[in-house]
């Protein structure tokens, strides 16, 4: 990466960390060398830093493993962790880039609520709210938090009620539904077409937790023309946004 102020220590720092979370049983100093790719010398200096400020922990068999300090960083992180205001500030710079709609939901039982929205600067507008409810098997963002169930606890969820259909393409059933959602596992994202009101499309990516768990979604939303010019570069812009917002990202 190439960009002005990039810091290369820091993102190797960054690296190394990440590294050592993946591994409960802490690790060795040639076992970090050999998933990072960097030489033991340099990698030695940037342990020796990070035990030092408390970010590692360096243990008598001589592994290493997170430290106290990333806890006690994590733990007011969390506590300071206010999903609606990260949102109106990263969604402003998704806006931007795709100049479309950008909505916050999370969902409660069969029905996902409306959060916060950042409005584009296309003419076409959203009709939806904060606050204002819909099915969750009609949206995309619904479809992504579904998604963390499986199908035997989306047939509780749904039982014998039928799926209210709002035009010709709304799913109907629940096999196609979880087929729907297998495509998040694949992609990290999942398009809605024309399910939700005709001639508009809709992609969305789930928001996640310190447990990876999907706690809300977001959304762009367009109508079909802009989705056909614009359908890569959205795809690149929801997952961005989506990992910036959540807690692991």
């Amino acid at each position: 990466m190439t960009e002005k102020y990039w810091v290369p220590a820091i993102a190797k720092a960054d690296n190394i960390l990440t590294i050592i979370s993946e591994e409960s049983k802490g690790l060795r100093l040639m076992e970090i060398a050999e998933r990072s790719n960097l030489n033991k010398s340099t990698l030695f200096s940037l342990l020796n830093t990070l035990e030092r400020i408390g970010w590692v922990a360096k243990a008598n068999d001589q592994t290493y493993s997170l430290g106290a300090k990333l806890g006690f960083i994590g733990s007011k992180y969390i506590h300071q962790f206010d999903l609606t205001t990260m949102f109106n500030r990263e969604a402003e710079k998704t806006v931007r880039i795709v100049g479309e709609t950008i909505q916050l939901s999370i969902l409660d039982e069969r029905e996902i609520i409306y959060l916060a929205k950042k409005n584009g600067t296309s003419r076409v507008r959203v009709a939806t709210e904060p606050g204002m409810r819909f099915p969750a098997h009609a949206t995309a963002m619904g479809k992504v938090m579904l998604s963390a169930f499986t199908k035997d606890e989306l047939k509780g969820k749904y039982g014998d009620c039928e799926f209210e259909k709002f035009t010709d393409y709304t799913v109907d059933n629940l096999n196609d539904l979880f087929r729907q959602l297998d495509a998040l596992k694949k992609s990290g994202y999942l398009i809605e077409s024309q399910e939700a009101v005709k001639g508009f499309t809709c992609i969305a990516s789930p928001i996640l937790n310190e447990r990876s768990a999907i706690i809300a979604a977001v959304s762009i939303t367009m109508d079909n023309e802009c989705w056909s010019q614009k359908k890569d570069l959205c795809i690149k812009e929801i997952l961005t946004l989506s990992q910036n917002l959540s807690i692991m990202g």
